[in-house]
């Protein structure tokens, strides 16, 4: 891939897209092309494939895809299923029909079966049951993995696949309903201190600028608390400041965080340097781990959030809600082999996450 090759970056605008965007304009690279999902519908086979027979790219990083947190995986199940399955075979199909020269695909580390050892290795693939609440999501991607794979098998297609552990960082999506764990802690703690504090002000800017279910800043107090309590963030006595933040789960389970800055790099790494033959040659497949190799617990992920907003109320664990599987730590020794390590440790990540947050 050279620096005036053409590149297009499927879902730009989301949180990994956008750090692989910005990663490959600080190397130099500035033949782009890019498509809002308003410009273009990925699920819409006639589309993508006139898109890629108009613009014909050289490189593609196809990280499109719905995604979403353990409530929106378990309630959306139809939705998740059908728009990944549809978004990554449009992508992958007219790569091969009109000539990518190489094609990276995000899946995801829930691929992997919901018991099976610890940590998390390539080779585990398709070796036992998914967790139930986010299985539709899991088969999309493990669609595309083999799609990628097969694709390369009867095709010679140098397409390869990147398993990321749980990402955050800049363009993460706050919505409390449909976001991952550490943006949701980040919502939370955040409304639930200035909420403690009685900082309407912070509020309703906060509001103002991520609405929750149509509620904004112009709401009435009443309505805003009642939004707020919805969602786990609550005072004792209304207009109080004794809040309480309640989170799903137990709390135990544990969780790999990488900052998608990292990912970013990783997938430009792997796009300048690995090749799927020789990546199938020596191990019998065409996807990579992608994460850091550590591991923590919810509540000590809570902690860490909580210690850096300065939220000083109760935390609640709602132990009746679902926790997901038990732990995914990622085998992350081909990446390291391959020659890259993840560089920006969680607590570095936090605070500059959340510095990014209040901006």
């Amino acid at each position: 891939m050279n620096k005036d090759s053409k590149i297009y970056i499927a879902g730009h605008r989301g949180m990994v897209g956008s750090a692989i965007l910005r990663n490959l304009q600080f190397l130099g690279f500035s033949n782009f092309v890019l498509k809002t999902s308003s410009e273009l519908d990925l699920t819409n086979q006639a589309e993508v494939d006139s898109f890629f027979k108009s613009e014909k790219p050289e490189y593609v990083f196809d990280a499109a895809a719905k995604v979403g947190g353990i409530v929106a995986n378990n309630t959306y199940r139809g939705q998740f299923i059908y728009e990944n399955l549809m978004i990554q075979n449009n992508i992958i199909h007219s790569s091969y029909k009109y000539g990518v020269k190489k094609l990276l695909f995000l899946g995801s580390s829930c691929i992997y079966p919901k018991d099976a050892p610890q940590p998390l290795k390539e080779e585990y693939l398709l070796s036992g049951k998914l967790e139930e609440t986010n299985e539709p999501y899991a088969i999309a991607k493990i669609a595309g993995i083999k799609m990628c794979e097969s694709y390369f098998k009867q095709y010679g297609c140098n397409f390869i696949s990147v398993m990321p552990t749980n990402l955050y960082g800049p363009n993460d999506n706050y919505d409390l309903e449909k976001s991952h764990v550490l943006p949701a802690l980040f919502r939370k703690f955040h409304l639930g201190n200035a909420l403690s504090e009685n900082n309407w002000e912070e509020i309703k800017r906060d509001l103002n600028k991520r609405p929750i279910e149509g509620v904004n800043g112009n709401n009435t107090k009443e309505e805003i608390l009642s939004i707020l309590s919805k969602y786990g963030i609550t005072t004792a006595v209304p207009f109080e400041q004794e809040t309480q933040i309640t989170l799903w789960g137990s709390g135990n389970v544990y969780r790999e965080f990488l900052h998608v800055d990292d990912m970013a790099e990783a997938c430009i790494y792997i796009m300048l340097n690995v090749e799927s033959d020789n990546l199938y040659k020596r191990l019998n497949q065409t996807h990579i781990n992608i994460g850091t190799g550590l591991d923590l617990t919810i509540k000590e992920l809570a902690e860490k959030v909580k210690e850096v907003i300065g939220y000083s109320g109760k935390v609640f664990w709602d132990s009746s809600k679902p926790d997901g599987t038990y732990k995914k730590q990622q085998d992350i020794k081909l990446m390291t082999t391959l020659g890259w390590e993840f560089k920006i440790k969680l607590e570095d990540g936090i605070k500059s996450v959340y510095s990014n947050y209040c901006y």
